[in-house]
């Protein structure tokens, strides 16, 4: 079924309509500025952050060392969870050995098991990315774990009969197929650990998007924690952009079987 095109100017019309009723409200001072600041007053402590920085370290820093720390643990992540999903899906050995371990903590909040980590490795970059790389890695091997369960089994039937090996029916067959399931799951997996980078940074940091907002948040700037929360929506919204880009160059079959 052909989708409905939807023009960018319904969305860009909403956008500006919000922000207009916020000027006007401001303007005439409907809202007490110290809880939702007018945007003129957003974008001057943006300016400001931006040319001097916050508490000594430049904006760009705070944004780079959130940005290593997710990087960091989801590239770990990406290397590990997705071939051991596959192997899993393949082998249902190999599946009841890792699986009970993955289920045992999934269900819990990151944070419920970050104060051990952090008595682990300290308050450094190392328990963050350790907190995220698990955050990171349920669920990259379940999406890679459900792509290969929904193979139909006639098309590896079919390749063992005409002699393939069971390397050229994972590489040729299965990885393929389980690229749409996967890049949903990197797109789910990515979502929820931006979310615990976050909050790992408001519980124990000194840089860092997260902890910016956290620290603003004391000294109620409310300014500072808006501008905060704006520029993590839009490199979230970034990141997301980038794989869906590249799902559409990599994946042009999908959607059209």
């Amino acid at each position: 079924m052909k989708k409905k095109y939807i023009p960018p100017i319904l969305s860009i019309s909403a956008i500006l309509g919000v922000f207009l009723i916020w000027s006007v409200l401001s303007y005439f001072n409907a809202v007490n500025p110290l809880f939702i600041p007018s945007p003129m007053k957003l974008w001057e402590a943006f300016t400001i952050i931006l040319k001097e920085g916050y508490k000594g370290n430049p904006l760009i820093l705070h944004i780079l060392d959130s940005l290593f720390r997710l990087t960091a643990a989801f590239l770990l992540a990406l290397v590990t969870a997705v071939p051991l999903g596959l192997l899993s899906g393949y082998s249902p050995s190999i599946r009841a050995i890792f699986e009970p371990f993955i289920e045992f903590y999934r269900p819990l909040p990151p944070l419920a098991y970050y104060t051990l980590l952090v008595l682990w490795l300290g308050i450094g970059d190392a328990s963050k990315i350790a907190l995220l790389y698990l955050g990171a890695f349920a669920p990259l091997y379940l999406s890679a774990l459900s792509g290969v369960q929904k193979i139909p089994q006639h098309r590896i039937q079919a390749a063992l009969s005409l002699g393939a090996t069971k390397w050229r029916v994972f590489s040729h067959i299965i990885f393929p197929s389980s690229l749409p399931e996967i890049f949903t799951g990197i797109r789910t997996s990515l979502g929820f650990t931006y979310t615990t980078l976050v909050a790992a940074e408001m519980v124990a940091a000194t840089s860092g998007l997260g902890w910016m907002v956290l620290d603003a948040s004391k000294f109620l700037r409310s300014d500072i924690i808006i501008v905060g929360i704006f520029i993590m929506s839009i490199l979230a919204i970034s990141i997301d952009a980038c794989v869906r880009l590249s799902e559409k160059k990599l994946l042009p079959w999908k959607g059209k079987e």
